[in-house]
This record gives C-alpha cells, sequence and structure tokens, in this order.
C-alpha cells in the first residue's frame, strides 16, 4: 500500500479592524478590492478578479479579451463565519483543474468591531510530493502580504 506523505498545512493568522460582516464581504464579494491583479494564473494581461461568492461559486480572473480563468471552487459557504475553496492551481502558477489543495478561511469575532481571521492553505499532498511541497512554500511567503493587504482594505469601511 502506498501512502501519501502529508505536506504540512500553511496556517496564517491576522486581525482585522471590522466586524466580523464587514471583513467576510470584503474577502469575497470585495476580492478585487485588495487581491492583486499581478498575479494572474491565465491569460495576461489579467483585467479584474472575482469572487462569486456562494457556494459553487468560483474565484476567477478575466483577462482584458474576455478570457476567464477558474483560480478557485467554493466548497463551504458559511457567511459570515467560514469560506471552504478548492484551489485549482499548480506549483507553476498555472490553471490547473486536477490540483485541489484546499483553502479554509474562518471569521471570528473579536470584540464587536474586531475581527480574527484564520486561514489554513493544506492537502498540498493531493498535488504530489514535488508540486505540492512547492506550492507549500510559495503560498507560505504569499498569503501574509494578502492578508494584510485584506485587513486594510476591510479597516476601511
Amino acid at each position: 500500500m502506498n501512502v501519501a506523505q502529508t505536506i504540512p498545512a500553511v496556517r496564517k493568522t491576522i486581525i482585522v479592524e471590522a466586524p466580523v460582516a464587514h471583513a467576510f464581504e470584503v474577502f469575497t464579494a470585495g476580492l478585487p478590492r485588495w487581491w492583486p491583479q499581478n498575479y494572474g494564473i491565465g491569460k495576461k494581461p489579467v483585467a479584474s478578479v472575482a469572487m462569486e461568492a456562494r457556494l459553487g461559486g468560483r474565484w476567477f480572473e478575466t483577462a482584458e479579451d474576455g478570457t476567464q480563468t477558474t483560480v478557485a471552487r467554493i466548497i463551504g459557504w458559511e457567511p459570515p463565519h467560514r469560506l471552504v475553496m478548492v484551489w485549482q492551481v499548480d506549483a507553476q502558477w498555472r490553471p490547473d483543474a486536477a490540483m485541489c489543495s484546499e483553502v479554509d478561511v474562518r471569521f471570528i469575532a473579536d470584540g464587536e468591531s474586531r475581527t480574527r481571521v484564520e486561514l489554513l492553505h493544506h492537502k498540498f499532498e493531493t498535488m504530489g510530493a514535488e508540486q505540492g511541497a512547492s506550492m507549500r512554500k510559495d503560498v507560505d511567503g504569499g498569503w501574509p502580504k494578502h492578508l494584510e493587504q485584506f485587513a486594510r482594505i476591510a479597516a476601511q469601511k
């Protein structure tokens, strides 16, 4: 029996100076406000990035020529407290529907006007050992700056 080696999860936490519902809305429907367009995985140049804020929705990019590329699919939707996505990006940062690491984001009240956002990016082993380890390293370094930008935008209310 061949048992896949588990690749450690990436865990990131940030405090957002905004109520839970607002933080959730900015993270999901407000994605174009905080996610950088120059991080595109599809056809370039990227004109926009968006999230279909619902169960079964997509996180996707639209190139200037109208081509859409799926980044992730929403498989868990519990507004305003939790969002789970299947990340469909390979280790070379190209779209790949066969890739299925997961991003689980939780929004936890920390008083009336603050939210603790806990992000867990895991299941890298589903990508294979080499790709999974490479993707883990990249997202471990990438999520902090993206979450900081998200927190800044969400705090602007």
